[in-house]
């Protein structure tokens, strides 16, 4: 046979898979009908399994073998989001345990942020409740989390990202640990500023406070003058410390909200390198709730650790049409080499694509969890 024989003789073994496929997924409905009246759930890890090991004895070549896995690992998996969808059209997925509101209470809200007066999550905060907001502050993410936990606050602001220093990873592990849930964001530009007391000059300064990162983040504007820097826990208490002391001599690298809440003088804005340097802030409170105009959501689930676990767990954003915008990893405590994964991607819990993703999801992976739709 010469090329184009060949390749016809594949057109017409394709046409008989794809009419096969169509008798398979015809059939596929009647259990799925089956499985509503009988409240028999979708995936059955059991069952597949003894399928792949059947369909593999069917072939003797073990490149064949690998093939044949693969595409009945398809096959199942496009028979899966079919079912999920027709238990959807007949009301069988059960109700996401959150409530749409049409916004936020934010009005008479107490909200707390970790660090201290003039810090970039106060600046986060009073971008998205208003400068007259009811707030304290806690010296650790935890003592925030806890605190909306207890009900001591109703929203917590705490960074979760930063454009150039990446994840915030403590924040993914809380989010996790507790039953606290994201309900909006908040992107500032991070610009920092060299602050000294009022009457200072840059021929003064001998000592510079900040974060390591701030530090780091500025290393090119430093190396032009020979002052000692010293790491502090936060940039707002650099500059608490400078405010403080009442030397000259000394320095701190903090953004605005932190000259003007310290009485400082800003000797130099934008100091750092990066000029599109944005740290991302999340919204939390322990209520289920999410905006009925949400249009990002957050989940995170364990999955079984063998080959090609992620990747299909990742169709059924593919399947129903969703668009993931953000995944990572984080390792699972006590569990070596086994990571629990975090996803954002677009979405409403009240759409129909959503709901069938997360059933999916939900089946198939291990301990998911809805972290927010906001």
């Amino acid at each position: 046979m010469d090329l184009t024989e060949l390749r016809d003789k594949i057109d017409e073994i394709d046409a008989e898979i794809v009419e096969l496929y169509e008798q398979r997924m015809e059939v596929c409905k009647n259990v799925a009908e089956y499985k509503i009246n009988t409240g028999k759930k979708v995936f059955d890890s059991q069952r597949e399994k003894e399928k792949l090991e059947k369909v593999k004895s069917l072939v003797h070549d073990d490149f064949n073998k690998h093939g044949v896995e693969e595409l009945f690992e398809q096959l199942m998996s496009m028979s899966r989001k079919m079912q999920y969808r027709l238990l959807a059209e007949n009301g069988s997925m059960g109700r996401l345990p959150f409530l749409g509101v049409d916004k936020l209470d934010t009005e008479n809200a107490r909200v707390v942020f970790q660090g201290s007066e003039g810090s970039y999550s106060q600046a986060a905060m009073q971008q998205f409740f208003g400068k007259s907001v009811n707030s304290f502050h806690v010296h650790t993410f935890r003592d925030a989390m806890s605190a909306i936990e207890e009900g001591s606050a109703d929203f917590a602001v705490l960074p979760i990202e930063n454009s150039t220093a990446g994840i915030v990873s403590e924040i993914y592990d809380l989010l996790v640990e507790f039953e606290n849930y994201i309900v909006g964001e908040q992107i500032i530009e991070i610009k920092h500023c060299l602050l000294a007391l009022p009457g200072a000059s840059k021929a003064d300064i001998k000592t510079v406070y900040s974060h390591p990162q701030s530090l780091m983040q500025c290393a090119k504007y430093l190396q032009n003058y020979d002052w000692q820097q010293i790491s502090m826990k936060n940039n707002a208490f650099a500059a608490g410390k400078v405010a403080e002391e009442q030397d000259k001599s000394q320095a701190a690298i903090a953004g605005e909200h932190a000259a003007e809440a310290y009485g400082l003088k800003i000797l130099e804005r934008g100091i750092n390198q990066s000029d599109t340097n944005s740290t991302r802030f999340i919204v939390v409170t322990n209520q289920k709730i999410f905006k009925k105009d949400a249009g990002k959501i957050s989940i995170c689930f364990e999955i079984p650790h063998k080959s090609g676990s992620l990747y299909h767990m990742l169709s059924h954003f593919i399947y129903n049409n969703l668009n993931m915008s953000k995944i990572e990893s984080r390792p699972i405590e006590d569990r070596n080499w086994e990571y629990r994964f975090f996803i954002d991607f677009e979405g409403n819990l009240a759409d129909g694509a959503v709901k069938n993703a997360l059933r999916g999801l939900r089946d198939e992976t291990r301990n998911m969890k809805i972290l927010g739709n906001y």
